[in-house]
């Protein structure tokens, strides 16, 4: 008999995974970019030289480039920051770290203990929601609009918070393409989102990943710019740019956080060769690929909204998001998208149920985030199709008779 673990696990382990399966035939989940706009030519060459002029520094932790991560792709980021964000800091104020999964971790595990209270918005990452909840945080959700987190909202609950004597470790927000409302806060809400932050002494975790993929290319200045407090941690990841299963995201911190991140990250380093790899590729081609990958997005976002609205008709209602890979989509009240996951994917479609991607259950319960990066335009029109014909079988939704087209601002 096969020896019995159980015993052994603590108190407080998340549930034991799922054996995988395979990938489903539609998969609407997932950070998953397109494969066809992968540079992957440019990344072979680049690996190619970049081993023959320095591969034999993979023999030291850290390729003698500190524990913060390769010199010359935190240089290329640096640089990247100041054009693109506005950030002025060089490259010993970056931790280059395993994905922003290990970003969020390293900020929770220098930031949080158990019975802490942060700010977040109310539609949310998972992997972010997820996290506090194992960490027994309480995570206080700011309703969105169009315009992202709203700051009369988030005025009140730092209000309501302080008369309770709680101050909140951080507020955590994407305001950059956010996820998964692909809302874009403007210049004028983040000034006002400082000066809230200042005047209760918060600190604002601002996670960054998707900002290069803005369809216009040109994006608000960050919160860690705008700052005169030096009170923002800022995260980013080449997930989202050039490729998610490389894990590379970074920090950009002041030392006094750094330095604890530092102590944290004991795995001697982030994959060396990623990085290597990444920075020979960006430094010469970053600018001219990120916004032919864009053009390329924006072409299957636009399948996906075409094909919803022939699909669904006015029983799906979205706004037209503003960049990244992903699209809100809210759907009639008596479709609960948690029910209407679990019938999908028996029939080969997965997509993200609003509930695990909200503080909110009930406001999320007929909201569904569908990404459209990965899949081909012929695999995003069949596989909303096979997805209608599920959710019209289980709610009775949409109405053979509502397969219309309409606006895909609604």
């Amino acid at each position: 008999m096969a020896f019995d673990f159980s015993p052994l696990f603590p108190a407080g382990l998340p549930p034991p995974a799922v054996r995988w399966s395979g990938a489903p035939r539609f998969n609407f989940t997932g950070g998953n970019n397109d494969p066809d706009e992968l540079p992957l030519e440019g990344l072979m060459a680049a690996a190619q030289s970049v081993l023959a002029r320095e591969g034999r520094t993979l023999a030291h932790y850290g390729l003698r480039s500190g524990p913060q991560g390769y010199l010359r792709l935190r240089e290329f980021l640096a640089g990247k920051l100041k054009r693109d964000a506005g950030i002025g800091c060089n490259a010993d104020d970056i931790l280059i770290v395993s994905g922003s999964l290990q970003a969020l971790d390293l900020v929770n595990g220098a930031l949080l203990a158990r019975g802490d209270t942060v700010i977040v918005e109310q539609d949310n990452y998972q992997g972010t929601l997820t996290r506090l909840q194992r960490l027994g945080v309480t995570a206080v959700g700011i309703p969105l609009d169009r315009g992202g987190m709203r700051m009369d909202a988030l005025e009140a609950a730092l209000a309501q918070l302080k008369s309770r004597n709680v101050r909140p470790k951080f507020i955590y927000t994407i305001p950059t393409v956010q996820n998964p409302t692909g809302t874009i806060l403007d210049e004028g809400r983040r000034a006002t989102l400082l000066k809230l932050a200042d005047a209760y002494g918060v600190p604002i975790f601002e996670d960054d990943c998707y900002s290069d993929l803005i369809w216009s290319g040109e994006r608000p200045r960050s919160l860690h710019a705008m700052s005169k407090a030096e009170n923002v941690i800022h995260i980013g990841s080449f997930s989202k740019s050039i490729a998610p299963a490389l894990r590379v995201g970074f920090i950009v911190a002041p030392w006094a956080m750094m330095s604890r991140m530092l102590a944290l990250k004991t795995d001697a380093g982030s994959g060396a060769l990623e990085q290597m790899v990444l920075a020979e590729y960006c430094a010469p081609h970053f600018t001219e690929h990120v916004p032919e990958l864009r053009r390329g997005l924006r072409k299957k976002l636009e399948t996906l909204m075409e094909s919803l609205a022939e699909q669904f008709g006015t029983a799906a209602e979205f706004d037209d998001p503003k960049g990244g890979i992903f699209l809100w989509v809210k759907l009639p009240d008596n479709v609960d998208t948690l029910k209407l996951y679990q019938s999908a994917l028996a029939a080969g479609v997965a997509i993200n149920p609003g509930p695990e991607w909200s503080t909110d259950k009930a406001h999320s319960i007929s909201r569904m985030r569908l990404c459209f990066a990965s899949p081909s335009h012929a695999e995003i029109r069949e596989g909303i199709a096979v997805l209608a014909d599920i959710c019209r079988k289980e709610f009775g939704v949409p109405e053979r008779s509502a397969n219309v087209e309409r606006g895909a601002g609604a």
